[in-house]
């Protein structure tokens, strides 16, 4: 076979350049990763020529359109402006082919469907041969699930043992066992894995002890603990007993003190108002008039009345020697002998007798009495009751 002529040679070369194809590949469809841990989505494309390709990777979420993550264009790598971008980048230079993509620290919303499309100026391409798709799916392991006890522990009776994780992709499975004191597995009907529940009928004093939950998935797992202590009813009711009797003891004291401190707070109270009411109204006492000392001229009165109280029933002429001082001073109040005519009632029953001109003493005067030093004495009148004014 004769050589060609250097024409057909480049003729031959230029055919072989355009029937070049190009090709994006994938190293697996679906990758799964773990939250907080790296991957690395695989993709390379295959061509003959020697341009720099135009590389798109895209994001499709199922709540969301698909949006750019990552290009390169022109040799320039431009990483968009999304949750990804501190956590995404080219695994290799695009030179080289391999046009990998890495995620960093991986969150349960980078799950979803990412799409590789390399574009190259002088390659010919078939449809859909320049697109690669590779699911991504984070997987969450099991948050630490929480244990309770539905119902009282006690002899013959039922209770129930729960289980649940607010967290966890997939949704995670459980399994309940007793460790203490004797292993135990259960199994359905009394354990039900999807929802986490055991239920234990006709409860026993064997029966209590330390009984696990471990919730599990692709991601992990976690599990949490529960002590059954099953009580007889002797047991339960001598314990509500004694709950109840401390209780009606602290409500007792409770309220007899708060009693007490009433009652003394009124007291204070009340002592407060007297002694203020004591300040404001009370009046010094005053010394009784009985007790104060009579002066001289009241005991000479006193003893001039006494005199003449005793001789008050006595006629004038019959007044004794001793009573002549006296006679003498209420002579003064004297008015003369009674008016013709003129008739006085009788005083208190006795016949009445006109006054007689009182005699002096020893034959002395008034006035011979004065220069005497005799002290004259004033004598109260007398009614016509006989009563003195």
């Amino acid at each position: 076979m004769g050589a060609l002529p250097p024409g057909a040679l480049a003729l031959a070369a230029l055919l072989g350049v355009c029937s070049a194809v190009l090709e994006v590949h994938v190293g697996t469809g679906s990758i799964f990763s773990v939250e907080g841990q790296g991957v690395v989505l695989p993709a390379w494309y295959t061509s003959r020529s020697q341009k720099k390709p135009y590389v798109t990777w895209l994001l499709d979420k199922a709540d969301a359109d698909p949006f750019q993550i990552l290009t390169y264009l022109d040799g320039v790598v431009k990483v968009e402006e999304t949750e990804l971008k501190p956590r995404v980048g080219f695994l290799y230079p695009v030179l080289t082919h391999n046009i990998s993509v890495f995620i960093n620290a991986t969150r349960e919303r980078d799950s979803g469907q990412y799409m590789c499309t390399v574009n190259v100026v002088d390659d010919a391409t078939s449809t859909g041969k320049n697109v690669a798709v590779i699911n991504l799916t984070v997987l969450v392991p099991p948050a630490p699930p929480a244990c309770r006890l539905r119902g009282s522990p006690v002899v013959g009776a039922n209770v129930t043992l729960s289980c649940a994780s607010e967290k966890g992709k997939p949704s995670p499975a459980y399994q309940w066992q007793r460790t203490a004191p004797t292993l135990q597995v259960f199994f359905p009907p009394a354990q039900d894995r999807a929802r986490g529940t055991l239920k234990l009928t006709n409860l026993s004093l064997d029966m209590s002890g330390l009984y696990v939950c471990v919730a599990e998935n692709q991601a992990g797992s976690a599990e949490c603990s529960i002590i059954l202590e099953v009580h007889s009813t002797s047991e339960g009711a001598i314990i509500a007993g004694a709950v109840l009797g401390s209780l009606g003891a602290l409500a007792t004291v409770a309220f007899f003190a708060r009693r007490l401190v009433g009652y003394r707070r009124k007291k204070r109270d009340g002592q407060e108002e007297a002694a203020n009411e004591i300040k404001e109204d009370a009046v010094a006492p005053k010394t009784p008039s009985w007790t104060r000392t009579p002066p001289a001229d009241a005991i000479s009165k006193t003893s001039t009345l006494s005199s003449i109280a005793g001789a008050r029933d006595r006629p004038y002429g019959a007044s004794p020697p001793s009573d002549t001082a006296s006679v003498l001073t209420a002579a003064s109040s004297y008015r003369g002998p009674p008016q013709a005519g003129v008739r006085h009632p009788p005083n208190n029953g006795a016949p009445w007798h006109p006054p007689q001109p009182p005699a002096h003493p020893g034959g002395l005067p008034p006035s011979s009495l004065a220069r005497a030093g005799a002290i004259p004495v004033m004598v109260p009148a007398q009614s016509r009751a006989g009563s003195l004014v």
